[in-house]
C-alpha cells in the first residue's frame, strides 16, 4: 500500500472541488483531489459536435457573487467569460400554447396576459403588506400571499422548474431562494427591498456581481480546464473507487484503488467532501447512518436533458433566453432554452441550438423513459411551439437521477446535522452544494470561503 500526504484532501472534481483547490494553492497549501469519474468538471462539460458546441450539463451561470467574477479575473490568461448577448435578455413563458415574454417595465406589466387583473392591481399593494412570520414558508404559499395566484403560475413556478426543476410548494423561501426571503424579512416588502437595496453603496468588489447570464468563450468546460490545469495532473486521480475515510491521529486517513487498481492511502488533516448526500454513508463509514440520516435522506430532482442542434433554423424567432413552460400548461417538458441565441459560435451560421428539459420533482417518471420515448416527446414539443416540421440534425440526450438538490422542509434538519457532524470531527468539512445554493456562482463563493477558512 502507498502512502502519501497532502494538506488537504479534497473528494470530487467538480467546480467546487476545482475551484478549492485553486485557492488553496494560491494560499500555499498543498490539495490532492480524488474523482470518481475519468475526468474533471462533475456535471460540467461541454461537446463540441458536427458545428454545435452544446454543453451536457449545466448551459449558463449568474454573476451573483463577488467570487465568481472574481475567479474569471483569476483566471483572464486561460479562460475568456462570455456574458449573454443583450439581444437575449428576454424570458419567454408559455401560456395557452403561446410564448409571452415576461415583463421587462412597468407598461409590459400592465398589459401582459400571463397575469390576471386582480393580480396586476394587488402589485399595488405589495409594499404595504405584512412581513411573513413562518420561517418555513415555502416559496410557493410566499408569493400567492404576497403577489397572488397568477405570479406563481405564470411567473415563479416555471422560475423555480428553471433553477431547481423542483415544486414551489415544497421549497422553502429561506434555504431555497434566501435573497428573497431577506427582501421580505429586512425591508417588509419584496418592491420596497428592490429599491432599496439598489440604492445601498456598493464596494468594488460587489459591483463585479452584475448578475449577468454567462458562459465561458467555447463552453463551459473552458473553465473546468484550467482549474484542473492548476491543481496538477498528479494531485488529481481520476477513477477512483471504494474512497473511504477514515479518523486517524489529529488528522484523517483517506484510502482508495486507483485507476490502476492499486491501493492509495493518503492522510491529511483536512477532508474536503463536495460529494452528493447519497455518497456520504460509503465515504464516512465512521459516522453512523442515524448522524447522517438528515443529510442522506435529502431529496434530489432527476432532469434529463436533450440537446437539439439545426443547421438551418426557420422557426420561430430566437430572441430570448429561452422558454420555460409553467406546471399549469401541462407539458411534458419543463423548458427549452435557446444557447445560440445567448451565445456566439454554438451553431453553424443559420442555425440554431436549443436545450431541453425533462422530469423534476413534478414529472419524475421522464427519468425512466427509453430514448426514443424521449426523443418523440422533445420533437412533438419543439414542434408544437417553435418549429413545425423539421428534425434536428443533431439530437443527444442526457440523464442525471440526482440532477438538483432541492432545499425543502428538512433543509434546517440537515444544515445542523452537518455543523454537528464536523464540530465532533474536525478538519472534516461537508461542502458541495448539499448546502449554501446550487448555482455555479455559489459553488465558487462556497470553496473560496472554505479555502480563506484553512489559511
Amino acid at each position: 500500500m502507498n502512502r502519501k500526504d497532502a494538506d488537504v484532501v479534497i473528494i470530487g472534481a467538480g467546480l467546487t472541488g476545482l475551484t478549492l483547490a485553486y485557492y488553496l494553492k494560491r494560499n500555499g497549501k498543498y490539495p490532492v483531489i480524488i474523482e470518481k469519474s475519468d475526468r474533471p468538471g462533475g456535471v460540467i462539460n461541454t461537446v463540441s459536435d458536427r458545428g454545435f458546441i452544446y454543453e451536457t450539463g449545466p448551459n449558463t451561470g449568474v454573476l451573483g457573487t463577488p467570487e465568481i467574477a472574481s475567479l474569471f479575473d483569476d483566471l483572464s490568461d486561460s479562460c475568456t467569460l462570455a456574458t449573454a448577448d443583450p439581444k437575449a435578455q428576454k424570458r419567454y413563458i408559455l401560456k395557452n400554447g403561446k410564448w409571452h415574454a415576461l415583463p421587462s417595465s412597468l407598461i409590459s406589466a400592465i398589459g401582459t396576459p400571463l397575469f390576471s387583473f386582480k393580480d396586476k392591481m394587488g402589485i399595488l399593494a405589495e409594499p404595504f403588506r405584512k412581513p411573513g412570520i413562518d420561517p418555513d414558508e415555502s416559496i410557493g404559499m410566499m408569493v400567492v400571499r404576497r403577489l397572488g395566484q397568477s405570479y406563481l403560475d405564470y411567473a415563479v413556478d416555471p422560475f423555480i422548474s428553471g433553477i431547481y426543476a423542483g415544486d414551489p410548494q415544497k421549497l422553502v423561501t429561506r434555504y431555497a431562494l434566501p435573497k428573497l426571503y431577506a427582501l421580505e424579512q429586512n425591508y417588509g416588502s419584496f418592491i420596497r427591498g428592490a429599491i432599496k437595496k439598489s440604492r445601498e453603496m456598493k464596494s468594488e468588489a460587489e459591483k463585479k456581481a452584475t448578475k449577468e447570464v454567462f458562459s465561458v468563450k467555447g463552453g463551459l468546460g473552458n473553465l473546468i480546464m484550467p482549474l484542473a490545469e492548476n491543481t496538477g495532473e498528479k494531485n488529481i486521480f481520476y477513477e477512483a473507487s471504494g474512497t473511504c475515510v477514515e479518523p486517524e491521529g489529529n488528522g484523517f486517513s483517506v484510502i482508495f484503488s486507483d485507476k490502476r487498481g492499486d491501493s492509495i492511502k493518503l492522510s491529511a488533516p483536512v477532508i474536503v467532501s463536495t460529494i452528493g448526500s447519497y455518497n456520504l454513508p460509503d465515504l464516512l463509514p465512521f459516522i453512523t447512518p442515524y448522524k447522517l440520516s438528515p443529510i442522506t435522506n435529502m431529496e434530489y430532482a432527476g432532469v434529463v436533458q436533450v440537446a437539439l442542434g439545426y443547421n438551418k433554423w426557420e422557426g420561430h424567432v430566437l430572441d430570448a433566453f429561452g422558454g420555460l413552460i409553467p406546471s399549469k400548461e401541462n407539458r411534458q417538458v419543463l423548458g427549452i432554452l435557446f444557447p445560440s441565441a445567448i451565445f456566439s459560435g454554438r451553431a453553424p451560421e443559420g442555425g440554431a441550438l436549443l436545450s431541453a428539459f425533462l422530469g423534476g420533482m413534478k414529472r419524475p417518471e421522464m427519468i425512466n423513459k427509453q430514448d426514443v420515448e424521449i426523443e418523440e416527446i422533445v420533437l412533438r414539443e419543439v414542434e408544437s411551439t417553435l418549429f413545425p416540421g423539421q428534425h434536428p440534425d443533431l439530437l443527444k440526450i442526457f440523464r442525471y437521477t440526482h440532477a438538483i438538490p432541492q432545499y425543502g422542509i428538512s433543509s434546517g434538519e440537515r444544515l445542523d446535522s452537518i455543523r454537528k457532524i464536523q464540530e465532533q470531527y474536525p478538519g472534516l468539512i461537508l461542502a458541495g452544494n448539499i448546502r449554501d445554493g446550487i448555482g455555479m456562482a455559489d459553488r465558487v463563493k462556497q470553496a473560496k470561503l472554505i479555502a480563506d477558512m484553512l489559511k
